[in-house]
């Protein structure tokens, strides 16, 4: 039986379109998942959108529109624009799934049922912005974090009793470091929130209709911390007073919540609390990744430095956009993007590196020997040994992706492609080709470089699918599974195709001039 492999991203809030930022935990979490499958794994990869709130009655309102339609639309563009950039979820859950619901209702009442939640009554200041209370001392010039101003709300709500379990979360955290990752952010939840007594949580609104409601009490509607975290167990069709379906004794836990690191608290203290109450088994791993800015702003439409997935793969294609997010993001700290810096990571890796590696090669085996790749190995007569780079390529890939360094992964084939332009440097095939002597070398040059490619290919697929598809095509390879990378020495002997170019080189100015006149319009 394959090992089980279950992944999350957080379900994208359905109230806007998703700007590049957001879509950029999609593109991560499909790259881990493509890894996955490609080692062996039984993969499950889920995503979604979070459908209920206050902020989305709004937007649907001042749309003349009812909720449902709006969240109809804003999750079916969500769909597409996933689909643009080759996510590969397996299901794609919605909060106002009629399973959900029903799951989510259950949950809340058994909370109920069993003391983890009782009715009270909730004072303070409400941001809708962020759809959370928010504390006096986070007010500033009578706005909120957000800059929207707070409303004072009292009302009867809900809560959730944290306190009993603050404890057993915290030795939870102690001796599974790996819980919280990275480490900084592990640090800061211990340091920032579990260090001081929990407050109970309100977990339950009167203020607002579109929801959940709580099956025992009319006019209350189940919060989001409830309704939107307990995804992650509905979308395995978990139902508390249902046996245990086949989908969630398979694949629970999961093993890594892919999350912004702005919603780790609701993460890593509120969600493990309710699966405790719920008496069930912690995630492995929730995963708090970076953000990208833009300019090293944070991206935020009142500025107007919005980057949006559809305008970056209109002006440099799908894998361009995916490579940079995931190799020019760190693992621990922020990203940033801008134009210049996609132009110029795409003409340096991608152009230059991979597309010139790949068109170089195929190129001297035409002018050199009519494209025939003679399969041809002779003790390495220089320096550079590509057989012993490429062999330890997929182990070096397996190490980062095991600690989720998405961007070393990707980094580790770069670096064989930089070796393999160097060996042509340092090999010179047009000075063998002259010498009747060093035919043999010659071909066995060819051949190291066509083998490296092969290796180079199979290991893009998690990254970038469609540019391994291309190169696959180009260089005749049918085998694309990480065991034929355990020997060197697989390439048949062929006759190849013509070399087409796979990424275009940008000219920086002109590049430019082209986005803002695209934008002028």
């Amino acid at each position: 039986m394959n090992k089980t492999y279950y992944l999350t991203t957080a379900i994208a809030y359905a109230s806007a379109i998703p700007h590049i930022g957001n879509v950029y935990e999609a593109i991560l979490a499909d790259a881990i998942v493509r890894f996955k499958r490609l080692d062996g794994y039984d993969v499950f990869f889920q995503t979604g959108t979070d459908e209920h709130g206050q902020k989305i009655e709004n937007k649907a309102k001042a749309n003349e529109l009812s909720p449902k339609t709006y969240v109809d639309h804003i999750s079916s563009e969500i769909k597409r624009i996933y689909k643009k950039v080759n996510v590969s979820y397996d299901q794609f859950v919605r909060t106002t799934d009629e399973r959900h619901i029903k799951s989510v209702q259950a949950i809340f009442k058994k909370l109920y049922d069993q003391g983890d939640i009782y009715l009270g009554e909730y004072e303070g200041w409400y941001s809708i912005a962020e759809e959370a209370f928010i504390l006096e001392k986070d007010i500033v010039d009578g706005k909120g974090p957000n800059g929207d101003i707070p409303v004072w709300t009292k009302e009867a709500a809900y809560f959730l009793k944290l306190a009993p379990y603050q404890e057993r979360l915290i030795r939870h955290i102690e001796t599974h470091p790996e819980f919280i990752e990275p480490e900084s952010r592990r640090n800061e939840m211990i340091q920032n929130f579990l260090k001081e007594p929990l407050p109970d949580l309100s977990v339950s609104r009167t203020s607002f209709k579109w929801g959940v409601p709580v099956e025992f009490d009319e006019g209350h509607i189940v919060y989001v911390w409830i309704d939107a975290l307990s995804n992650y167990i509905t979308g395995l069709n978990y139902h508390p007073d249902q046996p245990e379906s086949a989908e969630f004794s398979k694949y629970w836990p999961a093993d890594v919540h892919l999350i912004g690191k702005d919603i780790l608290r609701f993460h890593t203290i509120y969600w493990p609390i309710i699966l405790m109450a719920l008496g069930l088994e912690l995630p492995k791993q929730v995963f708090g990744h970076p953000w990208i800015l833009v300019n090293k702003g944070k991206m935020s439409k009142s500025v107007g430095n919005v980057m949006y997935t559809d305008d970056l793969v209109k002006y440099f294609g799908v894998d361009t956009v995916r490579y940079y997010v995931l190799h020019e993001i760190p693992f621990a700290q922020d990203g940033n993007i801008t134009y210049e810096l996609l132009i110029e990571r795409n003409n340096s890796d991608l152009a230059n590196t991979i597309g010139n590696l790949v068109n170089r090669t195929i190129g001297m085996a035409h002018k050199y020997r009519q494209g025939f790749v003679k399969k041809s190995t002779i003790e390495e007569p220089f320096e550079l040994d590509l057989k012993e780079k490429c062999l330890e390529l997929l182990p070096n890939i397996r190490k980062h992706m095991d600690e989720l360094k998405v961007a070393d992964a990707l980094e580790e084939v770069v670096i064989l492609a930089r070796h393999a332009n160097k060996y042509i440097d340092v090999s010179e095939p047009w000075a063998l080709f002259k010498n009747p002597d060093k035919q043999d070398v010659l071909d066995h040059v060819l051949y190291q470089l066509l083998e490296t490619i092969r290796f180079i290919t199979v290991a893009l697929q998690p990254f970038i699918p469609d540019t391994a598809v291309r190169i696959q095509k180009q260089i005749g390879i049918e085998d694309l599974s990480f065991e034929s990378l355990s020997t060197f020495g697989n390439y048949p002997e062929q006759t190849l195709g013509k070399a087409e170019v796979l990424f275009e080189r940008y000219d920086l100015n002109k590049k430019l001039e082209e986005i803002l006149k695209d934008q002028d319009e």
